[in-house]
């Protein structure tokens, strides 16, 4: 019996097996008599020559998760961003000591990793750390159905995860996996890093060279595929990342509005009325002085508090590629350089 025949008599045997009032439920709110959810199935069987009757039966099994539709909604009363509440929740001795302990216990695949792609272990540890505490937050959803409630239920960001979908049923097919077996965040994301399933197919990688690729249980291809991300969206090898600084004058906001790609080379900002220096040592060997690379001006901003400044490099930048908030990317750095510290002080 050839093998798409097998998966829809499994998934046929999983909806035959519910209870009867359980079937009437998923009768009425499944999605596979949606008009839009048809029309997703023609394109898949139409572009991707997927099998119809294994997409018609994994839409009959799943439903909408309010859960999912609530946690990806923006607060109604969002409040005032805050750079050292953010910081907080993600810089302290938590993770700090998890993930101290995690460059020990993979210290050689660290190493291999910077080597060949040329991003410190320490950034690498700081993101794992930081997306999931070294995996002790992985997510529980199943992720056929946090995508199919986002592509068809929020249409804010439909598009989005639509695409996603499709990646996640591309990714189960080469695999040869059952697409219910993937699980993760409410947003689709899986496994220690966090991967989208469109960077899954892109940028992961069997680092532990054990013949399959595992985000989820393998803390090796983890750290071989957040490497890996990196370096394909423009790593520099023994670039700076960002440094701290203080900034006055009166081209200030209008340097700000530039965003957070690098575009001005802080030797630049005198003639635009911007008065920058530069705070402590930073994260190169400048002896003081800043890097002159392009760089962006970033500003964190928290309630009732001085504003702090720093300019990002391009490293920076590639950090914002895997999640785009300069909060997180200024969190990453400052993880990193904990988890530095504590390395060097062993």
């Amino acid at each position: 019996m050839k093998l798409k025949y097998v998966k829809y008599l499994f998934l046929l045997c999983l909806f035959l097996a519910l209870p009867a009032q359980s079937q009437t439920n998923h009768q009425a709110n499944s999605y596979a008599e949606r008009e839009d959810v048809k029309a997703f199935i023609d394109e898949m069987a139409t572009e991707y020559s997927y099998d119809r009757m294994t997409l018609d039966a994994l839409f009959r099994v799943t439903q909408p998760i309010p859960s999912v539709l609530k946690a990806i909604r923006p607060p109604a009363d969002p409040g005032i961003r805050s750079w050292r509440t953010y910081r907080s929740r993600f810089v302290e001795p938590v993770r700090i000591a998890a993930g101290k302990a995690f460059m020990q216990r993979y210290a050689n695949e660290l190493a291999a990793a910077e080597t060949r792609f040329g991003v410190p272990k320490e950034i690498i540890a700081a993101i794992i750390g930081i997306e999931t505490i070294y995996g002790k937050h992985t997510g529980n959803y199943t992720t056929f159905s946090a995508l199919t409630t986002l592509a068809f239920d929020y249409p804010p960001r439909a598009k989005l995860f639509r695409q996603e979908l499709i990646e996640l049923l591309l990714l189960a097919r080469e695999e040869n996996r059952p697409i219910l077996s993937y699980t993760g965040s409410y947003a689709g994301a899986l496994g220690l890093p966090q991967f989208m399933p469109s960077s899954r197919r892109k940028y992961a990688l069997d680092f532990d060279n054990d013949g399959k690729i595992d985000l989820a249980a393998s803390p090796v291809d983890a750290i071989g595929s957040a490497a890996n991300f990196l370096a394909a969206h423009g790593w520099e090898k023994d670039g700076p990342i960002a440094e701290r600084v203080t900034v006055s004058g009166d081209g200030l906001q209008a340097l700000l509005d530039e965003g957070i790609a690098p575009q001005r080379r802080p030797s630049e900002l005198a003639t635009r009325q911007v008065q920058i220096q530069k705070i402590g040592a930073g994260d190169t060997a400048t002896n003081g002085r800043l890097s002159d690379q392009p760089a962006a001006l970033i500003d964190l901003i928290t309630p009732d508090a001085p504003t702090e400044y720093r300019l990002g490099y391009q490293n920076f930048y590639v950090i914002t590629r895997y999640n785009r908030s300069s909060f997180y990317a200024a969190a990453v750095m400052d993880l990193a350089e904990a988890l530095k510290d504590s390395s060097v002080s062993q």
